[in-house]
């Protein structure tokens, strides 16, 4: 039976494993604005992505997680993947931003290709490209079956990357459940033991969301709204270990520099055009 103690420690160890899932999706346009990432870090909100593999000037006490968001472009240069990844001492790398997508998309084939070749040899966490919510035939979580299915079990990964936008909460949790429900047993892990390098282990894969708001007509009120129900849940599930809002800007900069407010709108930024955070931006906080 566990004293007092033992059972104190215990619950401040299930608090610790739960905290933190909140990340910042920083955009490049931030760069030299009037906007503080400081201004969200808190106990809740302890990493930050940028969609690249180039660290943000200030990211104050947030972990980095590098973006190879594409095959290979200007910013992020595949060549110099390695390089990043150790020289900013990464402990996870995203990949492959909406492959999915009918237009400037990559095959799953492609992708594993790629993925095998390039994402394997970085031993560190890794997340599988990220798709879209869309259902469409052969898009979001289709596309996920394509991938891993040319993978053929040698990828090796240990999250789902997932992006949303809807109308409701109640979308959104039907959307998560169903990425968990469907992939039960695709975790390919690589071990870390050098006589082991090439053995896979399956098991229950986690998910990362990295892209989620609310569509417009959606209010700021809205948007909060929505926020606060979404991390509660996402906060209570044991099968998601980060998530990030869109988006950790501004309304004016997000259209001026064309950061997908056509689609997605700029209620759902988390600063205001003065700096400081706006009021989902504070829920997010926390």
């Amino acid at each position: 039976m566990l004293g007092w103690t033992s059972l104190l420690a215990l619950l401040t160890l299930l608090d610790l494993v739960y905290a933190g899932k909140r990340g910042v999706a920083w955009p490049w346009y931030n760069e030299g604005t009037n906007l503080t990432v400081s201004q969200l870090t808190s106990a809740n909100v302890q990493w930050i992505y940028n969609w690249e593999t180039w660290k943000p000037s200030a990211t104050g006490s947030l972990n980095f997680i590098g973006t190879q968001r594409c095959i290979d472009c200007p910013s992020s240069p595949i060549n110099q993947l390695y390089a990043r990844a150790i020289g900013q001492g990464w402990t996870t790398v995203f990949t492959l931003n909406e492959p999915d997508l009918s237009v400037g998309g990559t095959s799953p084939s492609d992708a594993a290709r790629w993925y095998i070749q390039w994402i394997n040899p970085l031993n560190i966490t890794k997340a599988i490209p990220a798709v879209t919510s869309s259902t469409a035939v052969g898009q979001g979580l289709d596309w996920v079956d394509g991938f891993i299915t040319a993978c053929a079990g040698q990828c090796y990964f240990d999250y789902i990357n997932l992006h949303w936008y809807g109308a409701s909460f109640e979308d959104f949790r039907a959307h998560i459940e169903g990425a968990h429900n469907r992939f039960p047993a695709y975790r390919v892990k690589q071990l870390t033991q050098p006589d082991e390098i090439h053995c896979s282990q399956f098991g229950i894969p986690q998910l990362v969301i990295t892209e989620f708001a609310l569509l417009p007509p959606a209010t700021r009120q809205d948007q909060t709204a929505f926020l606060n129900t979404a991390m509660a849940f996402l906060d209570n599930i044991t099968y998601v270990d980060y998530y990030a809002i869109f988006l950790a800007t501004s309304p004016s900069l997000i259209i001026g520099n064309n950061g997908g407010s056509d689609y997605a709108g700029t209620t759902s930024t988390l600063f205001s055009d003065d700096g400081t955070l706006t009021l989902n931006g504070v829920a997010y906080r926390g």
